[in-house]
């Protein structure tokens, strides 16, 4: 079985590779009941010119289809966005671990209220990452959350 901790990371390095890029650093990953990797991803939207490739669209995409998605979990490394909160509902996402919400505060709220089970680790990289990131390209974050 794959701790909360173990999924988080995976998604840690891929918003590390995002950064990298000179993308977003979000990062997600997508596992199926019994902690296996389905799918892992990130934010994508600078390096492929496509706002709908978040984290979580591209974690998602990545595990492919699947017959169900009862009891599985998104490791995200931040609060996921409306449009990824969506995703989440629309699929039946059981789980959703979210790395931080300090920074931003997505639908993972919602998601709780609707039967989603959140976990919220507040971890302190996830919240460093984007901090720093946010300070150094704030247009470029506004734009990502859509902010004018």
């Amino acid at each position: 079985m794959t701790t909360d901790q173990e999924m988080l990371a995976v998604a840690v390095e891929e918003a590390r590779a995002g950064l990298a890029e000179g993308g977003i650093p979000i990062g997600a990953a997508l596992f199926d009941p019994d902690g296996v990797l389905l799918g892992r991803g990130h934010n994508r939207r600078v390096q492929d010119d496509d706002p709908s490739v978040h984290g979580e669209t591209d974690a998602f995409r990545n595990a492919g289809r699947q017959r169900s998605y009862r009891g599985t979990t998104m490791a995200t490394t931040l609060s996921p966005c409306w449009f990824c909160s969506g995703l989440v509902r629309q699929f039946g996402i059981t789980r959703v671990v979210v790395g931080e919400a300090q920074t931003f505060v997505g639908g993972h709220d919602w998601l709780a209220e609707n039967g989603v089970e959140v976990v919220v680790l507040d971890d302190p990289e996830c919240v460093a990452m984007m901090t720093e990131f946010i300070a150094e390209h704030p247009d470029l974050w506004n734009e990502d959350i859509g902010v004018d």
